[in-house]
């Protein structure tokens, strides 16, 4: 097992090193210079959208709007609460700057995604629609590229179980005996049982419930920090000037803090950024192909806020609360940094709202992964895989609740990242198809635009 595990830990210093970051940066980056900027500039119409679309207005099972919650059910986990906290960490506040640039690429990288999930989206044989990087691979780029689409939904499949599964439930348990004291394996239990009752209703309960546990979480969240950034207003500038300043500059050894080159800080801020908003990964176009939409590019800019609001809103704030209640050089890393800095500014109160925030974000991010790998399995096996998969999905939430997960987390960190190679791939390859349904519908006023899902019909 330790030879096993030494193979897949250099596999994954080469996947999460120097190349992928530059290839995930350099991909989101020609995508935002070929669309003119667009998913910045028109970050409003993409809010408008997203109010408009609280009700579906197209073919699909769910509203753009749980679409997009359904999406950020996955990413706002714990990537904001400790993911955050460890870029900090190793890499200095000036890790906090390169996950804003990676959001703000991430942005055109994510909108891409959803307008060819829509557009090359088919219908299953219960005639629900899917779609994700598998089948926009597997419709609209050639044969000589098909292997892509397998290799694709292998590596997500089994990823899913590591990062969307076991990882999130273990990480639930180490937080709820931490805080109140209770077994692992109770917690597990527990957890079984809620996911069981969402998941076997497929998606549009885990929708129903994303649309309205994601955004109360969310701004639960947002509020408690913000209040934290409030009473710490006096570090406030000195804070941003350090996540500026250390972002071109090594950040000094001190306290707990080892100090940081100029290289840690966008390493790791890259790739906290990316692993938070997985813009680029190709999970959430799954579930954006699923939304009841005009078209390709209105998902797409509704998609896009998913970026946005993961790392500029929810990031920032933990972000920020590190860095200006002053304990980022304790010494202190992951989860319980970012609960130290909460109960520092909020005594009594603090470590409490990041144990709840950490066990809700990782319950809905186990009901959004699950909707993610029940997708790519399908692509192999078909419908008839869907319910032995959603009991098999629920099984592994106990098992991870009360395991020593290293390893599995290794291995599903490592298949995550090779999920982004023949999504990025394929993004490159169509990104022709997103710029023309792009003009075309901002030439049109927004007026016209097919629904999608006849590439393959």
């Amino acid at each position: 097992m330790e030879a096993l595990s030494n193979v897949v830990g250099q596999i994954n210093s080469i996947v999460w090193g120097p190349l992928m970051l530059v290839l995930i940066l350099g991909v989101g980056l020609f995508l935002q210079v070929g669309l003119k900027f667009m998913p910045v500039l028109r970050l409003g119409s993409g809010f408008a959208l997203l109010w408009q679309g609280r009700k579906g207005s197209g073919e699909g099972q769910i509203s753009p709007f749980n679409a997009l919650m359904t999406a950020l059910s996955a990413t706002i986990g714990t990537g904001n609460i400790a993911g955050v906290a460890t870029a900090v960490f190793l890499g200095g506040p000036g890790a906090l700057f390169w996950m804003w640039m990676t959001a703000l690429v991430g942005m055109a990288t994510k909108y891409a995604e959803a307008v060819c999930a829509v557009h090359y989206r088919e219908r299953d044989e219960l005639g629900n629609y899917v779609g994700g990087p598998m089948y926009y691979i597997k419709n609209g780029l050639g044969k000589q590229w098909y292997f892509l689409a397998p290799l694709f939904a292998g590596f997500g499949a089994i990823a899913g179980f590591g990062i969307g599964n076991t990882v999130q439930a273990n990480s639930v348990a180490e937080v709820m005996n931490t805080s109140f004291g209770l077994p692992p394996l109770v917690t597990g239990i527990i957890l079984m049982a809620l996911t069981a009752a969402v998941i076997l209703g497929g998606i549009t309960r885990i929708a129903a419930v994303a649309g309205k546990l994601v955004p109360a979480m969310a701004v639960l969240y947002v509020v408690a920090g913000l209040l934290v950034l409030i009473i710490n207003i006096d570090g406030l500038g000195a804070a941003l000037g350090l996540v500026f300043t250390h972002a071109f500059t090594p950040s000094a050894a001190e306290g707990g803090f080892a100090g940081a080159a100029v290289w840690l800080a966008i390493r790791f801020g890259v790739a906290r950024g990316v692993f938070s908003n997985e813009a680029g990964l190709g999970s959430a176009p799954i579930a954006h192909a699923a939304a009841e939409t005009k078209g390709p590019v209105t998902q797409g800019l509704v998609a896009m806020l998913g970026t946005f609001i993961d790392t500029i809103i929810v990031c920032s704030i933990t972000g920020l609360a590190i860095i200006s209640s002053g304990v980022w050089t304790s010494g202190e890393s992951g989860a319980a940094l970012t609960s130290l800095a909460f109960e520092t500014s909020l005594p009594g109160v603090g470590n409490y709202v990041i144990a709840l925030a950490l066990s809700v974000f990782a319950f809905t991010t186990i009901l959004g992964w699950s909707f993610y790998g029940e997708k790519c399995v399908e692509f192999f096996l078909g419908v008839q895989s869907l319910m032995p998969f959603r009991l098999l999905w629920c099984v592994a939430i106990p098992l991870g609740a009360t395991a020593d997960l290293g390893f599995i987390w290794l291995l599903a960190d490592t298949l995550n990242a090779l999920m982004a190679i023949p999504n990025l791939i394929a993004l490159i390859m169509l990104s022709p198809v997103v710029f023309q349904l792009t003009r075309a519908y901002f030439a049109s006023g927004g007026m016209s635009e097919e629904p999608g899902g006849n590439a393959a019909e």
